[in-house]
């Protein structure tokens, strides 16, 4: 793997990034886009060169939404459950293009696929991040009722993450939604209780009081922004950060 300069030092030594299943799909409606993977394997690789350690969450919502599921009749436990393999999916997906670039990578999944990925264990974890592999994590917590914002919480804390990144396809948290108001108007900075009472839905209330009750920082920004990635490595203010109110 290529070394960081001497000239340029990352603000941070390990993050956890959190992607939507709709982030792998590209202009599709359903499934995988090659170029999808191999553009966010790109934005890694600048991150993982930099020396910083790099995990990620991938969600299914591409493949399979719970709660369509369960609109159309079925149980909510086995919904839960086909949208865990569906994040397995696409963590195959990702560790392919990784691969394919050369990153050293791993999968490890909550729920055993022993002949796709290994199992989830946090000491593993530490060691293979520490070894310079980025590590995908997939299938959530391997519990239903439980979202993947949740699980990448969960993660960033079970790893000792210095952040915990929420790639969107939005410049960050608004007031509105700014796909539909033109006039919606980005927070630079947030605390967690802002978040809740303003209910700004940046992730789910049970990541966001998890992260509260860590003291782990969360920024939500645009990951369709080439170099967004790295240029936040290196401590530039994007897209919006969340913490505790000082």
């Amino acid at each position: 793997m290529e070394q960081p300069s001497a000239s340029v030092k990352p603000v941070y030594r390990r993050v956890l990034l959190k992607l939507s299943g709709e982030a792998l799909q590209g202009d599709h409606l359903f499934g995988i886009d090659n170029s999808k993977c191999c553009r966010i394997a790109q934005e890694i690789m600048g991150v993982t060169q930099l020396g910083v350690q790099v995990a990620l969450v991938i969600g299914a919502g591409n493949l399979i939404r719970g709660a369509d599921l369960c609109a159309a009749g079925f149980d909510r436990i086995a919904a839960d459950q086909m949208g865990m393999l569906a994040t397995v999916i696409n963590g195959l997906a990702l560790r392919d293009a990784l691969e394919r670039k050369s990153i050293p990578v791993t999968l490890m999944s909550a729920v055993a696929v022993p002949s796709m990925a290994d199992q989830y264990d946090r000491y593993k974890a530490q060691e293979k991040l520490q070894q310079g592999y980025v590590v995908i994590f997939a299938a959530g917590t391997g519990n239903p009722l439980v979202t993947t914002d949740s699980a990448a919480a969960l993660r960033g804390i079970e790893i000792d993450a210095d952040l915990v990144l929420k790639a969107t396809k939005v410049e960050g948290v608004f007031d509105d939604d700014p796909i539909k108001n033109p006039k919606a108007e980005r927070y630079q900075q947030l605390s967690y209780d802002e978040v809740i009472s303003k209910r700004l839905g940046v992730m789910d209330l049970t990541a966001i009081l998890l992260c509260q009750d860590h003291g782990l920082p969360l920024r939500v920004f645009n990951m369709n922004k080439p170099g967004a990635l790295k240029r936040i490595m290196l401590g530039e203010d994007i897209g919006t950060l969340i913490q505790a109110s000082e």
